[in-house]
């Protein structure tokens, strides 16, 4: 009898993420978990460098009203939002809801800055297509390091998903405090995910406006659960640790 040849063995395809409703209904792709280990690009940094996840729109959404109710000096439509660290670029797009002054977003890597443009430029152009839909506030986003990029004059509403670990943090508070030091009030910072907030409470120049657990909506929390269960290093609570902070700038030395 001939002999049998060995079968190969069965390579399962890896398991796909789950879409977000947020992608299914608009259109994009911002879903998924991505490594840190998966995001190098050669930059010193990329040791400090955490996981890409989309922020749950529902708790953007909850902490920008947050916002609104600790009476920032200015009015909302005078802000300026960066997204530092905008990955595929769903707080972007989210944040363009809000009648801000203009949409920023910041990132990298070249790989999710180019997801994160297409996005935009999808999320542009159905927004264009529906006359009944609210204007958007402009985005732009930049291919860059964040610690080199100058942030507007106008005042800033800064957003951060936990993207880095506490030394890049200090850097950037560094630059941000150069930039801002001679306008006071004008520089407030969302952060969710607040693992590295002791770096902004001892800071003497910053002061924490909101620290608590921002809850998911039902049907976040529900697609939190199916990508969480993809692997196995992080876990879901149905919230996030948030907190708000104000540059405030430093006290004059008596």
């Amino acid at each position: 009898m001939p002999t049998r040849k060995p079968k190969p063995p069965l390579v399962m395809p890896p398991p796909q993420q789950p879409q977000h409703p947020f992608d299914a209904a608009h259109g994009v792709e911002t879903s998924g978990i991505i490594p840190a280990g998966n995001l190098t690009t050669g930059h010193p940094n990329d040791a400090h460098v955490t996981a890409y996840y989309g922020v749950a729109p529902s708790i953007l959404r909850s902490l920008i009203q947050i916002w609104q109710g600790t009476h920032p000096p200015h009015p909302t439509p005078r802000y300026t939002f960066v997204d530092i660290g905008a990955g595929k670029g769903r707080a972007l797009l989210i944040a363009s809801q809000v009648p801000f002054h203009q949409v920023i977003g910041i990132e990298l890597n070249p790989a999710l800055a180019d997801i994160a443009q297409h996005n935009i430029d999808l999320w542009q152009t159905a927004h264009k297509a529906d006359t009944t839909a609210p204007p958007l506030a402009p985005i732009r986003l930049y291919e860059q390091d964040a610690l080199t990029f100058d942030l507007p004059r106008n005042p800033t509403l800064a957003f951060l998903f936990h993207p880095f670990e506490a030394p890049v943090l200090k850097l950037l508070l560094r630059r941000l405090e150069a930039q801002f030091a001679k306008r006071p009030g004008t520089f407030d910072l969302l952060y969710v995910n607040s693992e590295c907030r002791d770096v902004l409470d001892r800071h003497p120049a910053f002061t924490r406006l909101f620290l608590g657990p921002v809850a998911m909506s039902p049907e976040d929390h529900i697609a939190d659960l199916a990508a969480i269960a993809q692997q196995k290093e992080y876990g879901s609570t149905g919230d996030e640790e948030c907190a708000i902070y104000r540059y405030t700038g430093r006290a004059p030395k008596s």
